[in-house]
């Protein structure tokens, strides 16, 4: 006796161009916490205080840092390909005289990218930063909130990244496009 297989259902991949539409038309609110990762819709967690204020010590370091060096995004998009527009939670960019009103960053753009993880750690490491490397972002770090460590991922490959390291309270890191800054990991974390 033959069984018939039921068909299986289609996945809808979703592009930027879709999720711009589904804002424009209402279907989701501009300030709706998704991030499109290669076509997939992912709800993101809600940030709460030790995640904020992780963020806002980056900014402030980075902003006080790289005056008219770079431009510092906090929690905004970066346009990777037609499929993906993640939000990480710091972007490093290029100076531009248009501060990216007339199209958003893409990977070109970026000198580095920061995701600040207290409970989303996997996520992060997992999904996010072998994206990030196949689109060829320099250089991103991972701010460890919950296991006190600072991750940093260098030299992008089709697979991940080439160079890794970990760093800890005591140490200090430089981000590769600006090697002559250094911030100390306890000030990243809040230590």
């Amino acid at each position: 006796m033959q069984q018939t297989v039921p068909p299986v259902p289609t996945r809808h991949r979703f592009t930027v161009d879709d999720l711009e539409r589904m804002v424009r038309s209402g279907i989701l609110r501009e300030d709706a916490r998704v991030e499109l990762i290669e076509g997939e819709l992912y709800d993101m967690n809600p940030i709460g205080w030790a995640h904020q204020a992780c963020v806002n010590r980056l900014t402030e370091l980075f902003v006080r840092a790289l005056h008219g060096q770079a431009i510092v995004q906090p929690q905004g998009p970066v346009r990777l390909s037609d499929r993906s527009l993640p939000q990480p939670d710091l972007a490093l960019l290029r100076p531009r005289a248009d501060f990216y009103a007339r199209s958003g960053p893409g990977p070109a753009d970026v000198l580095l990218l920061v995701e600040v993880s207290d409970t989303t750690l996997a996520y992060d490491r997992d999904i996010k930063v072998p994206l990030y490397a196949r689109a060829g972002i320099p250089e991103v770090w991972v701010v460890d909130l919950a296991g006190g460590q600072v991750l940093v991922f260098r030299t992008p490959m089709q697979d991940g990244y080439r160079d890794s390291q970990v760093h800890r309270p005591g140490d200090r890191i430089s981000p590769q496009a600006f090697p002559d800054i250094s911030l100390a990991v306890d000030d990243l974390l809040g230590a």
